[in-house]
């Protein structure tokens, strides 16, 4: 059978771990076989496939299908060994901060006790500093349990594949939708699982890093957050109306390195930067249009189109720069995102989880925070960023959550090198800012912070 290849690894930096959801699994039926099962000694989260138990069926067209079952099920242990590469090199970092927090009160401590009490006095500011961080101890020690959680998951995950593997010829007769509606139902305990390990708060943007210096003022650049593990392709699109002509460099090291592309002709032009690339699909806004489209890079045709409903276009609620910036897509952790402004909305930002597949509004979200002030914008776990502007000084300073449906003032510096951002997109695997600045690709780290509720 062929293997589905394996996700990419994730890069960057999570801060702080979380406590999983609790979920239960359902009693399996009579007539079905528990195979797998993963729980802490807690019980906090519990993920268990089941599967009718060893029959010998006749083969049929259905062995197909349950084919499908069991990569879906390989993608998703492959999804666990990617929390568990992330949470490993994570744990590390958390470990090495965790000796430095008990140093520090170590050594307040010292000083305290040793010295005459002028000196003491002047540290005694910094230790209520100290203070402050000393519940992060056991925040650290709640992440450790979760890093050990994730490790069960993968190993009873290459379980139930192993076990899978070896029904797949004999399960040809057996009741497909049912074994189908099994397997959802795991993919959606984990999602809800990964979900909470993936996602926190946007703390800190890292200075800039510059990979290269092409085209024009405006543009975007990306690559593709659930690309296959190997597949470093990077995509480039040079201005922001009138072009439908996308570059394809095979690694970021031929695209910082050489003018070797390949060239994609799109059957319409593009309006505006706010393109992304999501599983192995380009999704743009049609030049002067509210219609969004998925090109199939494969195919080199239109997956699907779709008019996004009131959202203004052709200039009418862009970025602060302008550039037909009114339908900006984005990808995070949770999936698509549209963000836009309406007529019925005053000019202010709507957002809209989108069905990658088909396009479709699964939910809209609506923002006191007008469309043509916004410099930037980007998602991050379900939370809109924006930016106070685009040229000059610049800073993160509104944050919308879709998951309370609420919004806060913050200020995060964002350092633009040089002077003019015209695209800015976040991207879930790296964990990485994607940014055109006036002719020059350049990357941000940015730094999560998790809350344990």
């Amino acid at each position: 059978m062929e293997s589905v290849g394996k996700l990419v690894r994730l890069t960057l930096l999570v801060l702080m771990g979380t406590k999983l959801t609790q979920v239960w699994p359902a009693q399996p039926e009579e007539g079905w076989q528990v195979y797998s099962s993963a729980q802490d000694t807690e019980g906090r989260c519990v993920c268990t496939v089941v599967a009718p138990q060893q029959t010998v069926c006749s083969r049929d067209a259905r062995t197909k299908q349950l084919r499908q079952l069991l990569e879906k099920v390989q993608n998703m242990s492959q999804s666990i060994e990617v929390l568990d590469q992330r949470t490993q090199r994570d744990l590390h970092y958390v470990e090495r901060m965790e000796v430095q927090l008990r140093g520090l009160e170590s050594k307040f401590k010292q000083v305290e006790e040793g010295h005459e009490s002028n000196i003491a006095r002047q540290y005694k500011a910094i230790k209520a500093k100290m203070e402050e961080l000393r519940p992060l101890i056991p925040v650290l020690e709640a992440y450790k349990a979760d890093a050990r959680l994730v490790g069960q998951f993968k190993e009873e995950a290459a379980n139930v594949t192993a076990l899978l593997s070896s029904l797949q010829e004999q399960l040809g007769g057996f009741d497909y939708q049912e074994l189908q509606n099994r397997v959802s139902t795991l993919e959606e305990r984990l999602k809800a699982c990964m979900q909470k390990l993936a996602c926190g708060k946007l703390t800190g943007i890292s200075q800039p890093v510059t990979i290269k210096t092409s085209g024009s003022r405006f543009g975007s650049w990306m690559t593709d957050p659930m690309a296959p593990e190997g597949d470093n392709r990077v995509w480039y699109m040079d201005g922001y109306h009138n072009n439908r002509f996308v570059r394809e460099y095979q690694s970021m090291y031929d695209f910082m390195t050489s003018d070797n592309f390949t060239s994609h002709r799109l059957p319409h032009p593009w309006s505006g930067t706010g393109q992304v690339v999501y599983n192995g699909s380009l999704y743009f806004n049609k030049f002067q249009s509210h219609t969004i489209i998925k090109f199939d890079f494969s195919s080199s045709l239109i997956g699907r189109s779709r008019q996004l409903d009131f959202a203004g276009y052709n200039n009418m609620y862009h970025y602060s720069w302008g550039g037909h910036s009114d339908i900006d897509l984005m990808v995070d952790e949770g999936g698509l995102w549209a963000v836009y402004a309406t007529n019925q909305n005053a000019g202010n930002i709507v957002i809209s989880k989108l069905n990658p597949s088909t396009l479709q509004i699964i939910r809209s979200w609506t923002t006191n925070h007008p469309k043509r002030s916004a410099g930037e914008a980007f998602m991050i776990c379900g939370v809109l960023y924006i930016t106070n502007g685009y040229s000059g000084g610049t800073k993160v300073y509104y944050a919308y959550s879709t998951n309370s449906s609420t919004y806060e003032y913050i200020d995060i510096p964002l350092t633009n090198k040089y002077s003019h951002l015209s695209m800015l997109d976040y991207n879930p695997r790296e964990r990485a800012l994607y940014a055109w600045n006036n002719g020059h690709q350049v990357l941000y780290n940015v730094t999560l912070f998790h809350i344990i509720q």
